[in-house]
């Protein structure tokens, strides 16, 4: 039906209700229609004008009242309470009488008339829609304002394959009451249970202004049941406009972190970063990437991605390309190795760095273990060579991303991180430039991350490998990491080791479980297997030594660890004589310097 035939049926339907309530008014009162036809008649055309105008100032023939709410009937009452109003001051002046028995009873008729022929046409209209059934039995936690509306987009999407059963909510005054039909069947910690009674299919979360810690907590309940988790849009994102309140997404192992994440203080970074020139090592890596990506959101002058592996080099110069391509920023790639000293200084002295985010680095436990030397000349001396180049040539920040493996480390690549630490703070002291580490737990998505695995391993069928069920890591996102390295380069004064308040530490057999949840499958169905310790790794990680941690935080969830004692000379000795160790030596010696467990005499500087 096009609007003008929608307008011209309403507006008939409207004065054949408005002609029953005034002939039915005089009915009801008198009996018999005991007044000349001339007042009747005039009564219902002054009646009906007021109608019309009332109706068309309020745009209430302009309503799609298949959706309509308490809104629209508000607005019917005020309309034809005022129609009435102004009926009975033209009778008073026109006839010299106020019938005020009369006009209530007109008043109560064309109420309820008229909004009775709408709530009609509303269930008129969903009969005619509801061509299909739907067939996921939907539970919705929260019973508030985004509920209620997702609740309504529901009921009236006919072509929805969701079934809206029940609501879920800890407020307690909302317990066994019905909205919209629909019965609110108790609190958070009943999910479980009213999804068993109810055989719910679906859970869609609909609070989008909870904190990460109620959302992890939600869904640990719902993770106790067999349905598909979702959640709703984000509360900025909803009021945007961006999205509607039924646009579900499902939960990312993020929102489990249970806390929120560090924001970037922009008006600190743009001070440092816009405008200058910036060299990222390790561009082509998950955190390398991602470093890229922020900073590029900054307009440095010059971003240079160096990297040793040509391919993942290509690949962020092309995304940066075509996402800052409108810019004025000039994207520079070098390939190189960390190990080439050389290289190492030519590309400082040609491009001239304000700024160096060091991200190069073998970054896999067990990996490292069995190949000590790699990780020792990629680490520990491409960290020299690099931070060397970087003295050299007077960059002013120089932030290198180190691990919470390096704290007290039992594995190689722990250890190197931690000499790399060492070699950090040592080169501050005696440099203009600003060398600053930062320390991460593990990283979701990124390259060698357990999810990325998990998820191949979902895909196969399972079962999912977990080397211990009491292992545990810190974890956190790609952003927040990059954001972190970004942040920590505003905040350096030289020497600091930055560490992000992580929150709690994740258990990876429950971290496992929640992506099996996440991927639509039981644990049952997928199924976890344990496979043992691998060398080098501990059952859990630490991101500061004992007295390590400052009391205040320099920024919000960031703190300062104090500096350690450094063994350089231990460093150097090592840097001459590695070469002619066995991966065994040279694994018993890297651990001991790291956990500062030998004194070795002094020999000549390496740093010259």
């Amino acid at each position: 039906m096009n609007y003008q035939l929608r307008v011209i049926l309403f507006m008939l339907a409207d004065a054949f209700i408005i002609l029953l309530a005034v002939l039915g008014s005089y009915l009801l009162l008198y009996t018999t229609l005991s007044s000349p036809p001339a007042v009747l008649w005039s009564s219902f055309v002054m009646l009906l004008i007021c109608h019309y105008l009332l109706f068309g100032y309020y745009k209430l023939y302009k309503k799609v009242w298949e959706y309509a709410s308490i809104h629209e009937f508000m607005t019917i009452t005020k309309s034809v309470t005022a129609s009435i109003v102004v009926l009975g001051v033209i009778e008073w002046i026109v006839w010299g009488q106020l019938p005020v028995q009369l006009l209530l009873i007109t008043w109560l008729l064309s109420l309820m008339l008229i909004g009775g022929s709408r709530v009609v046409w509303r269930m008129a209209q969903g009969v005619e829609h509801n061509t299909s059934q739907p067939s996921k039995r939907t539970l919705i936690v929260g019973a508030g304002s985004a509920g209620t509306m997702l609740a309504r987009q529901l009921l009236n999407n006919q072509q929805s394959e969701l079934k809206l059963v029940a609501f879920i909510d800890d407020d307690i005054h909302k317990h066994h009451l019905d909205i919209m039909g629909v019965p609110v069947l108790g609190g958070v910690s009943q999910i479980a249970e009213v999804a068993k009674q109810q055989k719910i299919d679906n859970i869609v979360i609909a609070i989008p202004s909870l904190s990460k810690k109620q959302l992890a907590t939600i869904f640990t309940e719902c993770a106790k049941t067999n349905t598909v988790t979702k959640t709703i849009p984000k509360l900025e994102d909803l009021a945007s406009g961006k999205v509607s309140v039924s646009h579900f997404r499902d939960m990312q192992v993020e929102d489990l972190l249970g806390r929120e994440p560090v924001e970037l203080d922009i008006d600190s970074i743009s001070g440092y970063v816009t405008q200058k020139v910036v060299l990222v090592t390790g561009a082509g890596g998950s955190i390398g990437s991602e470093v890229c990506r922020q900073v590029a959101r900054f307009l440095p002058e010059k971003l240079i991605l160096l990297g040793h592996g040509e391919n993942s080099i290509y690949s962020i110069e092309m995304e940066l390309r075509e996402l800052f391509g409108h810019t004025h920023i000039e994207i520079i790639t070098e390939i190189a190795d960390l190990q080439d000293a050389e290289k190492m200084l030519s590309v400082m002295e040609l491009h001239k760095p304000h700024v160096v985010y060091h991200a190069a680095a073998h970054k896999h436990v067990p990996l490292m273990e069995r190949n000590p030397e790699e990780a020792f000349k990629n680490n520990v001396l491409g960290t020299l060579n690099a931070a060397k180049a970087a003295s050299a040539n007077h960059v002013q920040t120089f932030v290198m991303i180190s691990t919470d493996k390096a704290v007290n480390p039992t594995s190689v690549m722990g250890a190197t991180k931690r000499a790399a630490e060492m070699i950090i703070q040592h080169m501050d002291r005696g440099s203009t430039t600003k060398f600053v580490a930062v320390r991460f737990g593990n990283v979701l998505g990124s390259r060698g991350s357990v999810i990325p695995l998990f998820k191949k391993q979902i895909e196969k069928g399972g079962p999912i490998t977990v080397t211990h069920p009491d292992m545990e890591r810190y974890f956190m996102t790609i952003p927040e990491a990059s954001c972190l390295v970004i942040q920590a380069g505003a905040l350096a004064r030289g020497g600091e080791i930055f560490v992000l308040d992580m929150g709690e530490p994740v258990k990876i057999k429950d971290l496992a479980q929640n992506v099996i949840r996440m991927s639509g499958y039981t644990v049952d169905e997928i199924g976890i297997k344990y496979t043992g310790i691998r060398p080098g790794e501990k059952l859990y990680e630490e991101m500061l030594k004992d007295g390590e941690r400052m009391d205040q935080q320099v920024y919000p969830k960031i703190y300062i660890g104090t500096p350690s004692e450094i063994h350089m000379d231990e460093i150097e000795r090592l840097i001459h004589q590695f070469s002619r160790m066995s991966k065994s030596e040279l694994r018993i010696q890297l651990l001991a310097i790291a956990n500062h467990e030998i004194k070795q005499p002094s020999l000549v500087s390496a740093f010259g």
